[in-house]
């Protein structure tokens, strides 16, 4: 793309191509923004993205092993697109109503998780997907599935509306505790509620109001309820899809991408980065202009704070399924905090050849929890045992950023780093809430939602 080509003045710059970043691209083109988006490295996703086997030795091993013997142990290369941030689509969550809002599903195509599976006292089982394998579990004895089948009605019938539905329970008053309490539920019922279905990542939800976890059931049930099996979806070929969906849709709609163009510099109005707005900046291309900028936190390491958090996640290759999956060729495994002594969740997602991710034959199986302890590496032994023999292990810790102000300021728009959880709804909340502060008003999905299924 040659300078006389491009034009320098935007209404957005958006700098890197992770998927929050991607996603506010194409939102923004749709609305007849007019996008410039810039990324340093020369593909798509930024931390989140889908690499090649041997990008993914670059990355993580000192002397990785040559590209024959690579290939005589995994086949090709271009096999392999695996993700460095592992999480799944929730079938009825944000992430899915968006790509639908868009269309972007004209882009990207999806494969159905095949199971959910819930870590207790050493072993695995599943979660029930339906009734029938609800009354069949060895997860609950049967007097507690009967008290567990009374709470999931409550849940379906409740209507905010009619008191009667409530059965005294009050969602902003009544912490979750109290609400288990009501129902009798024993505490590995709540772990398994709270931790396989509301998805926290630790207990912290018991004593909080009720209605966060009330909603994140009603997510998960209704997730189930759409395909079966599981509440989960992901994209064939990798997340990697997900940000070059969004770009294909911001240049439908006029937006323009630059990848491996490094930032040379930032200018602000004032000609000062504390007390000046955005003004441009200046790459080898040129220098461009815009009011506002969206970023990931790479780009304003000045602006952003650490949350205090660290993420270890470690890229497991296998040549068979997980064990007591019934040879499943994609799922996930929680591990809850107390079952293996610790305060926070163990991840592992699971992905296999069926999703074009690897080569024939082959498994990916992704860990992450957050860091506890100086030897974080030791934290991820549970999740190890589970999988079986295992052929190459990747390994890799990762500070969480949050930025310092909300923008209005400098008119500096900073996404939030990609937390430990399994899916992606707090990175939608996270486009919800930079797309709120960029435009001054909601983004709003239902009603395209609703012509599309009409």
């Amino acid at each position: 793309m040659n300078q006389e080509e491009l034009d320098t003045d935007y209404d957005v710059i958006v700098l890197g191509t992770g998927i929050t970043e991607c996603i506010l691209s194409g939102l923004l083109s749709v609305d007849g923004k007019k996008v410039l988006h810039i990324d340093k490295q020369d593909h798509y996703g930024g931390e989140a993205a889908s690499v090649t086997l041997s990008q993914l030795y670059q990355k993580f091993k000192q002397n990785p092993i040559s590209q024959e013997e690579r290939e005589a142990k995994y086949g090709k290369d271009r096999d392999w697109n695996v993700d460095l941030i592992p999480k799944f689509l929730m079938a009825n969550g944000e992430l899915t109503n968006i790509l639908i809002h868009t269309n972007v599903t004209n882009y990207v195509e999806f494969k159905q998780v095949s199971g959910s599976y819930v870590f207790k006292q050493g072993k695995i089982y599943k979660v029930p997907a339906n009734e029938i394998e609800a009354i069949s579990s060895p997860l609950m004895g049967i007097f507690e599935k009967r008290r567990m089948k009374k709470f999931l009605e409550w849940i379906g019938t409740y209507k905010e509306d009619e008191l009667s539905t409530h059965l005294g329970l009050d969602l902003d008053k009544n912490t979750m505790d109290e609400v288990y309490y009501k129902f009798g539920l024993g505490n590995s019922t709540k772990e398994f509620i709270g931790h396989a279905m509301a998805l926290w990542t630790n207990d912290d939800y018991l004593q909080q109001p009720a209605r966060p976890s009330f909603e994140r059931i009603v997510l998960y049930c209704q997730s189930v309820a759409r395909y079966g099996k599981s509440p989960y979806l992901y994209p064939l070929y990798g997340l990697g899809e997900l940000p070059q969906g969004f770009a294909r849709l911001s240049a439908i709609y006029g937006g323009t991408y630059m990848l491996d163009t490094p930032i040379e510099e930032v200018a602000y109005t004032e000609g000062n980065e504390e007390t000046g707005k955005f003004h441009s900046v200046k790459t080898k291309l040129g220098t461009f202009k815009a009011p506002l900028v969206i970023a990931d936190p790479t780009y304003f390491p000045k602006k952003c704070k650490s949350t205090g958090q660290r993420v270890i996640r470690a890229i497991c290759i296998l040549n068979h399924p997980v064990p007591g999956t019934g040879n499943a060729d994609s799922l996930q495994i929680i591990i809850p905090q107390s079952q293996v002594g610790r305060k926070n969740d163990i991840y592992v997602a699971i992905v296999s050849d069926a999703h074009n991710v690897c080569s024939k034959g082959h498994y990916l199986a992704i860990i992450s929890t957050i860091i506890e302890t100086d030897k974080p590496h030791i934290e991820l032994e549970p999740a190890f045992k589970l999988l079986g023999p295992i052929e190459e292990k990747f390994m890799g810790i990762a500070e969480l950023f949050e930025p310092k102000e909300d923008g209005s300021k400098d008119n500096v728009f900073l996404s939030r780093s990609y937390d430990a959880s399994s899916h992606f709804e707090s990175m939608t909340d996270d486009v919800k809430d930079i797309y709120f502060r960029v435009t001054g008003r909601p983004l709003v999905l239902e009603k395209k939602a609703e012509e599309e299924t009409a």
